[in-house]
């Protein structure tokens, strides 16, 4: 699948912001003042951020809000609606952090478990997707709701849970690309399936179906190397988990520790992609691959 900007943008950064606000609404011993503010405004830049840069992936932007109207049928409208009562929830729980310095669990509590949910639904957008089966796999509710309470416990310095997260994730993460290239390599769609003539016999692409490229080729079809997503999950790895526990495992500075949640969102930025470029839609069947 073609990696577009704004939709690595939407996940990596709603998941992070999200990621706070869970931590935030469930943290007995929440900050107050100034610090719920700047904690508050940080999760909200984030997960706003992320939003925001999800509606430039429409084709008509202008049409966003119908989104809200599909919530029967579509994970797309459930993550929308969950995103909206999370911040509003989370909202009103910062005010009273921020402004009585109380805080308030029946909106703190409500807005962290909304806030997971939230990614949750995020992830059920791909993994549905029964026509690409790198995604139609556990691992996508399961990798973005890790990167999403690592992000949380990195951004409200939870160091100590940090560095319990960071190791599991990282593992889940190795035993998820290690099932989804089995999950590829397995999958029952062939080309036979996908012509629907397997019960005449071998079916093999005499020629590709027009000489130019098109849409579907363009966004369904992009293929990266072997060699350079290796390269790419190695550098995944050593961003988004190793650099990140390191500095927090030698020094708990408040610096070192923003060091490591940046170093954590840039590893995941590059995950995203490889999350997009690695997925190979059905549909490219039809052209010989």
């Amino acid at each position: 699948m073609h990696p577009a900007a704004s939709i690595i943008l939407f996940t990596t950064l709603s998941g992070a912001g999200f990621g706070m606000i869970a931590f935030l609404g469930l943290d007995v011993p929440a900050p107050r003042g100034w610090t719920a503010f700047a904690d508050f405004a940080l999760a909200y830049g984030l997960a706003g951020g992320g939003l925001l840069a999800s509606v430039f992936h429409l084709g008509h932007p202008e049409r966003a809000l119908k989104a809200l109207t599909q919530w029967r049928s579509s994970w797309l409208s459930r993550e929308a609606w969950l995103a909206v009562l999370t911040l509003a929830l989370a909202g009103l729980y910062a005010i009273g952090l921020v402004f009585f310095r109380t805080r308030i669990a029946p909106f703190g509590v409500p807005a962290g478990a909304l806030a997971l949910g939230t990614v949750f639904a995020t992830s059920m957008i791909y993994m549905q997707m029964q026509s690409v089966p790198r995604w139609n796999h556990w691992s996508p509710p399961v990798v973005f709701l890790g990167y999403a309470v690592t992000a949380g416990a990195l951004l409200t310095a939870e160091t100590e849970l940090a560095l319990l997260f960071l190791p599991a994730l990282m593992i889940l993460q190795i035993l998820a690309w290690t099932d989804q290239e089995r999950r590829e390599r397995t999958s029952d769609t062939t080309i036979a399936t996908a012509t629907g003539l397997g019960t005449r016999g071998t079916v093999r692409a005499f020629e590709p179906p027009h000489t130019g490229t098109n849409y579907l080729m363009n966004e369904m079809g992009f293929r990266i190397a072997r060699k350079h997503a290796l390269r790419l999950k190695a550098i995944a790895l050593a961003l988004a988990m190793v650099l990140p526990f390191l500095l927090i495992a030698t020094s708990g500075n408040p610096f070192v520790v923003a060091l490591a949640a940046a170093s954590h969102i840039l590893g995941t930025l590059v995950q995203r992609w490889l999350f997009f470029a690695e997925a190979r839609h059905v549909v490219s069947l039809y052209y010989g691959r």
